[in-house]
């Protein structure tokens, strides 16, 4: 293929005793604000445009996408003051719209439609929490897919905003006072002009925003100035008597607590939990004892009491350590609901607050389950349920009976009853067990096109979920593995730090003995494989494809993490030394280099075909880790597959994205994807 030029300039960094060529430094600037990178990533998407207009199963991915994800869709609802609040999309709808009910089941009216926000459908609504009389909602604008919100309110009676606005939140919760006069939020300071999308994100605050006043009155709730990277998020507790401060500094699950007395005019902090050493996950009170889910002594979680108001042994175990991973609990109808993973599949279990078993949740199969909020002295409240073959389905669940009945059942154009879905466990490298999902449409033999997916980081859990892209792809014969590789939380503290920092290379051997052990079994081939995965997945993409370019057709690295030596320099990147390790110290520096994907591609190696994708206003993972990374391969030696970037405009990291643009990508990626596996693309009947 013939690519665009991209210029090289004589960048060399001397870090610990090596050099570091960094020839492609100047793309990291800002597409909005550097005109040579805008024009370089002009001149990449009319290359990939172009190639990608050559493929013949494109327009038959895109109608059957269109067909398949035009089915309504319900979010879970939240009840206060007795109405009911959720989302609903009708189909393809860009964006979902929020609806309130005044009872369970009567008719719903619309309170945010945001799909006129933005004549492209690119500006979405985030994050919104209802007061607790139900009379006024706040939410939060977000446009372009950035991280950034613009807060708002709206009284619900009359569908009417009002004045008030909050600009420059972010990684924020919103939490009301109990009598409806504000809520609590967090926020940076404003940016300087054009750094609001690479600056680093310092000093984090949580602010008391008054109904009825401007932002510039907002009280400064908590901060630590003199430690810049704390970030702070403010909860009020279900009974309005107590705000609980969450306070972390990177992306581990490690926090202090602080409390504020609500009932108390002079709103002094003072700290519960001090140390950032353990998760501390709040599951609710009674009076001043408090439920936490823990790991503290817990690598797989706990239930622990503790009593603010007393001087010595506050902590009590309530629901000790189990087998199975514990991934939250509530107190909902005076019970506590805890959530756990069994070999990465949802368990809901009932206790009572002397941690007591009290039953189990009858779930409808086996998949994920997440829900069960609402106020903990409210018997009722909303699951939401999903596996690879079921769309999400709403249940209300009536906590004194223990009965689950459907709320709202999606109908879809496809039977799910046409797909297998199946685990099997493999060995690894090391000898680990993990576990991976396989799904495809009964019928389907192999060898066949597979797509493996993959993440591995951060203690976060892949968990059978419904996807409408992903079935375009099982109903054309594809296969679909998940494999639930360290570095993720499936199994708890263990299972993520054996996946990080020192030990991130098992990350790589797992994902690369999943695919093996795909080959072996014979549900797929070498030249039938194609591997995705997406933010701290395209760093696993990026690195296994260095490591492994034998044994896979193709790569679908998406929004990546790829120059390990950097990435602690841009907006939420500081974070994520937590999981990586530092640049700045040698032996972490040295661990990153070996398999950082940008450093780290062979020349002379014969690639699988490559098709990176990010977006223009992605500020989680700044798009020039992408652009460094593309323009490293296309300049390498490393054979005749093409290696392309598709970058989206007016999009981030992937939440707020419209339905016509994650319509459009999704034709891309799996037409590609069938273009190098021999996948033969047929309209569906």
């Amino acid at each position: 293929m013939s690519y665009p030029e991209t210029r090289r300039v004589d960048q060399v960094d001397k870090l610990f005793g090596e050099k570091i060529e960094d020839p492609y430094r100047w793309l990291e600037n800002d597409v909005r604000s550097d005109a040579e990178v805008a024009s370089w990533v002009a001149a990449q998407n009319r290359v990939t445009d172009a190639y990608l207009a050559t493929l013949p199963g494109r327009a038959i991915f895109k109608e059957r996408l269109r067909t398949l994800i035009d089915y309504e869709r319900f979010g879970l609802p939240t009840k206060k003051g007795g109405r009911y609040f959720y989302t609903h999309n009708s189909g393809v709808q860009n964006q979902s719209v929020l609806y309130v009910r005044d009872s369970l089941d009567g008719a719903g009216r619309v309170l945010i439609d945001p799909n006129g926000w933005a004549a492209d459908g690119a500006t979405a609504l985030s994050e919104w929490v209802p007061s607790e009389n139900g009379r006024l909602i706040a939410y939060g604008i977000q446009d372009g897919g950035t991280d950034w919100r613009t807060l708002k309110v709206l009284d619900v009676a009359t569908g009417k905003p009002l004045d008030d606005e909050v600009k420059w939140a972010k990684f924020t919760a919103i939490s009301w006072a109990h009598n409806g006069s504000g809520f609590f939020y967090s926020r940076f300071p404003e940016p300087e002009q054009g750094a609001a999308f690479q600056a680093l994100n310092l000093n984090h605050a949580l602010y008391f925003h008054k109904i009825g006043t401007p932002q510039s009155a907002d009280i400064k709730v908590y901060s630590t100035p003199d430690k810049p990277k704390q970030s702070h998020v403010g909860q009020v507790t279900d009974d309005g008597k107590w705000l609980v401060i969450t306070t972390s500094e990177g992306t581990d699950n490690r926090y202090e607590i602080t409390l504020i007395d609500l009932t108390d005019s002079r709103m002094r902090p003072r700290t519960l939990v001090r140390g950032l050493e353990n998760s501390w996950e709040l599951a609710g009170n009674i009076g001043s004892t408090f439920y936490f889910v823990t790991d503290k002594d817990a690598s797989r979680g706990r239930i622990v009491a503790m009593d603010a108001a007393a001087s010595t042994d506050r902590l009590r175990e309530v629901v000790p350590q189990d087998e199975a991973t514990l991934q939250g609990a509530k107190i909902t109808g005076g019970k506590l609901m805890a959530s756990y993973l069994v070999d990465a599949k949802t368990e809901v279990r009932r206790y009572t607050l002397n941690g007591a078993r009290d039953g189990a949740v009858a779930l409808p199969g086996i998949g994920t389950a997440s829900g069960f909020g609402g106020d903990q002295d409210d018997p009722e409240t909303f699951f939401a349920f999903t596996s690879f073959a079921t769309p999400t389905t709403i249940y209300r669940y009536d906590v004194r009976t223990g009965q689950a009945t459907p709320w709202q059942t999606p109908k879809v154009a496809f039977d799910p009853n046409a797909y297998d879905v199946a685990q099997r466990f493999y060995g690894s490298k090391d000898g680990t067990r993990v576990p991976m999902f396989l799904v495809r449409k009964k019928g389907t033999t192999g060898p066949a096109p597979t797509l493996l997916y993959g993440y591995g980081g951060f203690n976060s859990s892949v968990l059978p979920s419904f996807s409408s892209s992903r079935l375009a792809w099982l109903e054309q014969g594809g296969v679909l593995a998940v494999a639930n590789i360290r570095g993720g939380g499936e199994y708890g503290k263990a299972w993520h730090d054996g996946g990080r920092l020192a030990n991130k290379q098992n990350v790589f051997d797992d994902f690369i003995a999943a695919a093996e052990d795909l080959i072996a079994n014979g549900d797929t081939t070498k030249q039938q494989l194609v591997i995705q995965g997406g933010s701290n997945g395209g760093l696993l993409v990026g690195a296994v494809v260095n490591q492994r370019p034998d044994l896979f057709a193709a790569a679908l690295p998406a929004v990546g993490v790829m120059d390990m030596l950097r990435f602690d320099r841009f907006t939420a990147g500081r974070y994520w030394v937590d999981d990586y390790g530092d640049p700045a110290k040698e032996a972490d520096f040295k661990a990153l280099r070996a398999y950082s994907p940008y450093h780290n591609i062979r020349k002379g190696k014969d690639y699988p075909a490559i098709l990176a994708t990010t977006a223009d206003t992605d500020d989680r993972v700044v798009p020039g880790h992408t652009f460094k990374y593309v323009a490293a391969l296309q300049a390498a030696k490393i054979g005749d597959k093409p290696h392309l970037v598709r970058i989206e405009t007016r999009a981030g990291h992937g939440s707020g994205k419209p339905t016509d643009k994650v319509i459009e990508e999704y034709a891309d990626l799996w037409a590609f994807s069938a273009r190098w596996t021999g996948m033969e693309v047929k309209p569906v009947e």
